[in-house]
């Protein structure tokens, strides 16, 4: 699963708004935001402990994010196989992508205020790259899928709820009032197909959301804040913007 809500507003004070939520499977051990990579000292995000890598990358000094989700397709050779969570480090870094044969498929979003966002698709045979212009948009393991049951539930509600201004200074809550109901999943069950927040059994493993990001990205800086479980609202800052 995994969804990343986009809502881009390049006249705005703030452009980009993003709300990421990973699903993963919940024993999958992982580590909250921090600069985990040596060799790369300027990115903060979340660390997938098994791989390495991570699902949200941010460089606060160039204002520029990137966020990666599983994709339908081909699956790449196991023999050859490379983690997809080395790709929000490189699309955060503004690096140059390898060749994407090792990978299996993937959505890769890129997003900045000088730049706007971009969109990397990967099916495992051939990719796409798509400008994601001004407005709403929710982005799901299909990519950008309005039919799909998530992106049609919360599209047109994240659109017409009042935007979000976070300021230096405000809680979490204060920051994202408006959007806090949506995000905590609009009152809908966690085994709903329209879930934003989701729970379930995969044959003897639990299956569901277990962190949102939200992020605020402007030419003055970087507001960005996490929530380590879904089901309890805690939020920690890591930068205040």
């Amino acid at each position: 699963m995994c969804t990343l809500v986009i809502d881009h507003r390049p006249e705005a004070r703030i452009p980009l708004l993003l709300v990421a939520v990973r699903d993963e499977f919940t024993d999958r051990d992982w580590a909250p935001p921090a600069a985990h990579w040596p060799d790369r000292p300027g990115l903060l995000g979340g660390r997938d402990l098994r791989a390495g890598g991570t699902w949200l990358a941010v460089d606060p000094a160039a204002r520029r994010a990137g966020c990666v989700l599983n994709g339908r397709g081909r699956m790449a050779d196991p023999e050859s196989r490379r983690s997809r969570g080395d790709l929000p480090l490189r699309a955060a870094a503004g690096e140059p992508l390898p060749d994407l044969t090792p990978y299996d498929p993937f959505h890769l979003v890129t997003a900045d205020p000088a730049h706007g966002v971009t969109l990397l698709g990967w099916n495992g045979e051939t990719s796409t790259r798509t400008d994601v212009g001004p407005g709403t948009h929710l982005v799901v393991n299909t990519g950008l899928d309005p039919a799909e049951p998530r992106a049609a539930r919360f599209t047109p509600r994240f659109a017409a709820a009042p935007r979000p201004d976070p300021r230096p200074g405000d809680t979490p809550e204060a920051a994202w009032k408006t959007w806090l109901t949506l995000i905590e999943g609009d009152g809908l069950p966690l085994d709903d197909p329209a879930a934003l927040i989701v729970r379930r059994r995969v044959t003897d493993r639990e299956y569901g959301s277990t962190s949102v990001t939200l992020l605020a990205l402007s030419r003055d800086g970087v507001r960005y804040d996490f929530r380590a479980d879904p089901a309890r609202p805690v939020w920690t800052t890591v930068l205040p913007g």
